[in-house]
């Protein structure tokens, strides 16, 4: 059912090609949005864009690596530099890489940092001006549990969260008084490529959401203003726990519970 607040508009989702992505473009349309779909994999994108537009959505795709630098103006320069307002942006493009900081590939540390934090924050800043012009606007940045304390082994993706976490609170500070709801969407444990792309199979745990229940759950409280959305019960009582939990014990436990095998010191 078309959601009146949304209906019309354009919402613009960053890595739409799979998991909660794709949940939360077909969340949007469902709601009467249309979309544009970016991710590296532009045949993904024009499947998905197909399925949509068959449901009478308007719908533009766009091959973009956030890795890049550049790609965020090529985004601004195709949608509100072609005329296309967005009304609804949503930061979802992410990865990470499970293992030991000393080993793990450097590359794949700074690619975090770059499409994590650096892109997400070139795009909102490009957005952010023409959603205050007109007085209107939602923001979605993808975080996740692990924004809430450290994460030993996926010691560089928790702290990119972490930062994307405070990112969209304070910008939810700022935009409030003109009509822009921002949040951060802190999903656990989610049905999607993340465990993996980023080889943490440990970290999956038992009970997987789906991504479409995580998208429900994170526009309907967009849509209500609410800045911290944690999709799942467990998520709010591990939040409200590592508050009152000693850092250093936390992290002692992540650690004794993630450390890879051949990360034992030799005796």
């Amino acid at each position: 059912m078309a959601t009146l607040e949304l209906q019309g508009k354009w919402a613009l989702v960053t890595g739409a090609s799979a998991g909660i992505g794709t949940a939360l473009a077909r969340d949007l349309a469902r709601r009467g949005a249309n979309l544009v779909l970016t991710a590296r994999r532009l045949d993904r994108l024009n499947a998905l864009a197909a399925e949509l537009r068959s449901q009478g959505r308007e719908v533009l795709t766009i091959s973009a690596d956030l890795n890049q630098r550049e790609a965020p103006q090529v985004l601004y320069a195709a949608t509100e530099g072609a005329g296309i307002a967005i009304d609804i942006l949503v930061n979802n493009a992410g990865l990470g890489q499970y293992g030991s900081f000393r080993s793990c590939d450097l590359e794949q540390e700074l690619t975090q940092i770059r499409v994590n934090c650096e892109a997400v924050v070139h795009i909102t800043r490009l957005f952010v001006p023409k959603m205050v012009a007109r007085r209107r606007g939602w923001i979605l940045l993808v975080a996740s549990t692990a924004s809430f304390q450290p994460v030993p082994f996926l010691t560089t993706y928790a702290a990119t969260k972490g930062f994307d976490r405070y990112f969209a609170l304070g910008l939810a500070e700022e935009l409030a008084p003109f009509g822009i709801n921002v949040a951060a969407l802190c999903p656990g444990p989610t049905e999607s490529e993340f465990f993996e792309v980023a080889h943490a199979q440990q970290f999956r745990g038992r009970i997987v959401q789906s991504a479409e229940v995580v998208a429900r759950k994170a526009i309907d409280a967009l849509l209500r203003g609410q800045r911290t959305i944690i999709p799942y019960f467990s998520g709010w009582i591990s939040a409200l726990a590592v508050r009152l939990v000693p850092t250093g014990f936390i992290t002692w436990f992540v650690a004794k519970a993630a450390r890879p095998k051949d990360d034992l010191p030799q005796l």
